[in-house]
């Protein structure tokens, strides 16, 4: 979320080329992340998340950009690009603890700026992740905060709740087989998502640190 591709099966990003339909609409794209990120995905991390963190009693101005700095992995985050913005980026990397031998996927840091939330991007970029993981096989899990609306992106994309405590609702997708996510998202999909930068969203077709996109 380097233009072009992102990687092989070594890499758990996935990238998109970008596209730019008219003088209204401009395409996105994923690229490997980089150290030079960090600061950046920091602020967003803290602005997107703030509402939810301090709801729960949880939000500390140095904790929550601290966390990022200290999770964040050049090798398998993607920033999300739009017209050259840094729209936001998610994080899949192999799964610790228990789920390592299944092999499974951890889906984490998946933050857009508020201007671009609403729009369709985040689940034209979760469709792309999750397309990847179906070919590869493997589930998918994630954490996200109680009460966060983005759970229900999630829940529209497959993902079923296994575990929840006060703060934290731990989320799994089992892999779909290649033919049953066809059938599930019928028609041809695309890598790329048509975005009206006058504000609405086009052609949009294809539409544990905590998770906090809003579609």
């Amino acid at each position: 979320m380097d233009a072009g591709m992102m990687g092989n099966g070594a890499r758990s990003g996935i990238a998109a080329p970008a596209r730019t339909t008219s003088a209204h609409t401009t395409g996105w794209m994923l690229r490997s992340g980089t150290a030079a990120d960090i600061e950046a995905v920091a602020e967003l991390r803290a602005t997107v998340m703030r509402a939810d963190l301090a709801r729960l009693g949880r939000y500390d101005e140095h904790r929550v950009r601290q966390r990022l700095r200290d999770s964040f992995s050049t090798q398998h985050t993607s920033i999300i690009m739009v017209d050259r913005e840094l729209a936001g980026c998610v994080t899949v990397r192999p799964a610790e603890g228990s789920r390592t031998s299944e092999g499974m996927q951890w889906l984490e840091h998946f933050y857009l700026a508020p201007h671009w939330q609403g729009r369709g991007l985040g689940s034209a970029v979760l469709r792309t992740v999750l397309e990847r993981t179906d070919a590869q096989g493997v589930s998918v899990g994630l954490n996200v905060l109680q009460g966060s609306t983005a759970r229900r992106l999630y829940e529209r994309h497959g993902f079923v709740v296994e575990a929840e405590d006060p703060v934290d609702v731990f989320m799994v997708r089992t892999f779909r087989p290649v033919a049953e996510a066809a059938m599930s998202f019928p028609g041809p999909m695309s890598l790329t998502i048509d975005i009206d930068t006058t504000g609405g969203t086009r052609g949009s077709a294809t539409e544990s640190p905590e998770l906090q996109c809003l579609e």
